[in-house]
């Protein structure tokens, strides 16, 4: 029984940070692996299987003001903290996608294992790293209905060409993160 553990969002310039957490328990879902090898629909149809067959699911979420309040390193722990507290079904063992242990100062640490590339090797972090996924860009696309000239149902927040051009002709929104190098120049004082 393993609870997995992997973000989405840490590079976007917009939005917030999201951790999936996933203990399969026994459900077998073909076709898990991370989720940047896959179609957004296959993305969706998996991400539907994984809440409707997994043991348990937990999703945790940082703002961009959080985010810039603490730092990104502070803001993964936070948000792997807040997605591990969801989790009711019974595990023995945490794998976190990457090489560091968001739980080491938790009574939980001790049961980290962290594995660069977890989301390709083991489906529990997989299923989290889709959760997580699905869940960030369904947000996205709806603050694009809010901010349409930003454009973030198709970028999801990314410093791209076109999102660039919009922060230059509208400035920024509550969902930029102005501790980040390209929009410090939005903050106050």
């Amino acid at each position: 029984m393993i609870l997995g553990i992997d973000e989405v969002g840490r590079g976007p310039w917009a939005g917030p940070l999201v951790v999936g957490a996933v203990v399969l328990g026994g459900a077998q879902i073909e076709g898990l692996t991370d989720s940047k090898k896959l179609s957004k629909k296959r993305r969706e149809i998996l991400h539907d299987e994984i809440f409707e067959k997994a043991d348990a699911v937990g999703l945790g979420w940082v703002t961009a003001s959080e985010l810039d309040q603490v730092g990104m390193s502070q803001a993964l722990v936070l948000a792997t903290r807040r997605a591990v507290e969801q989790i009711q079904a019974p595990y023995q063992e945490i794998i976190i996608d990457g090489t560091i242990n968001f739980l080491k100062d938790t009574g939980k640490g001790k049961y980290v294992t962290t594995l660069a590339k977890a989301d390709l090797l083991i489906p529990s972090v997989s299923a989290a790293s889709i959760v997580a996924k699905v869940a960030r860009d369904r947000y996205m696309t709806e603050q694009d209905l809010l901010y349409p000239e930003y454009g973030f149902k198709n970028n999801s927040g990314y410093g791209v060409a076109a999102h660039r051009n919009a922060i230059d002709a509208f400035g920024v929104t509550s969902l930029h993160r102005l501790s980040f190098a390209p929009l410090k120049k939005y903050a106050a004082g």
